[in-house]
């Protein structure tokens, strides 16, 4: 499976990351969902800095990134001195490592990478072994989330009314997504699903990523201003919730975007069940609580401007707040596992407090 992209009207599909030779090829998110344009990054720096300005989002399509930018590193090493090598990737691995400090997958995949490369005896050999590793590497993350909608289609009913949170979709990840991947399997399997779709202020990935992607799939939805998930919770509208996350303590303890927290809590009052679905990239074991997370802390512009289209077809950055005003911006919180019904993983469905037990 591949993103079905409707461009010119006529249908393409996509994966949200790939590499072609040297170059790593992104879908670049910020221009979404006005303009579906393609962003190609000639060496490891650019792959590096497309990640931290979120060219590329989502903890298992940063892992991917993150797995292709290593082998570039590779390729981009001039010489034989297998030692020197081996310094150069070193340096590759702290570039990519300061990029996002929250999300796990980043993390993972660059380990998994350093230790396919010390099979390597030979920079040649690293270079190769690297460049195949980086590709299956994707392909594996892209079958983890199609397991993960095969695995979670089935806590939804027939005409279920899911609220989501942020983007979890195939945008976040290689393909199918994660949140958003037992939902397509459910309109696969004609249960016909309606989304509630947060808009998931600062960023809006809600409005401008998961509205388009559900769009591209035909898949009913509304998008809602964040303030309203209890308003609509409390009515009886809702019946379940689903998001992703970023990173997924021994406890159960899930790190996601700002503002699951207050989901979840909501979601509890109401009776709701609250869902969450992640890959075995996103858990870490040295985790022990969500306490010990560094938590992201973005550009307090994000909170102070908005952007957009105008009618003229422009895309503006319009300031919303008084001038002499300052924000903050955390991009993440802490939702505890006590507050979060089951997780969904390529392995199956567990409850919260089972995670240490099945992925120490």
């Amino acid at each position: 499976m591949r993103m079905k992209v409707k461009i010119n009207g006529k249908q393409e599909d996509f994966r949200t990351v790939w590499m072609e030779n040297s170059v790593v090829f992104m879908i670049d998110q910020p221009k979404l969902p006005h303009n579906f344009e393609i962003y190609k990054s000639k060496s490891y720096g650019e792959t590096a800095n497309a990640i931290k300005n979120m060219v590329v989002r989502g903890a298992p399509a940063i892992g991917a990134t993150a797995a292709f930018g290593m082998a570039q590193a590779a390729l981009e090493f001039k010489g034989d001195d297998f030692l020197e090598f081996l310094r150069h990737m070193d340096a590759a691995e702290k570039i990519f490592k300061e990029t996002r400090p929250t999300a796990y997958d980043l993390f993972y995949s660059i380990d998994w990478m350093m230790k396919e490369m010390r099979q390597a005896t030979s920079v040649e050999e690293a270079r190769e072994l690297l460049k195949e590793a980086s590709q299956r590497y994707a392909d594996e993350s892209a079958d983890r989330c199609r397991r993960i909608g095969e695995n979670g289609e089935k806590l939804i009913g027939k005409n279920s009314r899911i609220l989501t949170h942020c983007n979890a979709g195939a945008l976040c990840s290689v393909d199918y997504g994660t949140a958003l991947s037992p939902i397509r399997f459910a309109k696969y399997n004609g249960k016909e699903p309606f989304v509630f779709v947060d808009e998931t202020r600062p960023r809006c990935q809600g409005s401008r990523l998961t509205a388009w992607e559900l769009l591209q799939e035909n898949i009913k939805h509304s998008i809602i201003v964040d303030n309203a998930a209890g308003y609509f919770m409390r009515k009886g509208d809702i019946d379940l919730v689903i998001v992703g996350a970023d990173r997924i303590a021994l406890n159960g303890d899930v790190v996601n975007k700002i503002g699951t927290y207050e989901k979840a809590v909501l979601a509890r009052e109401n009776g709701i069940p609250f869902y969450v679905a992640a890959p075995q990239s996103t858990f870490d074991s040295s985790c022990k609580t969500g306490k010990n997370v560094e938590i992201e802390e973005r550009d307090e512009d994000e909170i102070l401007y908005m952007w957009g289209i105008n009618s003229r077809k422009e895309f503006n950055k319009v300031r919303i707040a008084p001038e002499k005003s300052r924000a903050r911006n955390p991009a993440f919180d802490i939702t505890p596992g006590e507050y979060i019904s089951k997780i969904i993983t390529e392995r199956g469905i567990y409850n919260p407090k089972d995670i240490s037990k099945k992925y120490e």
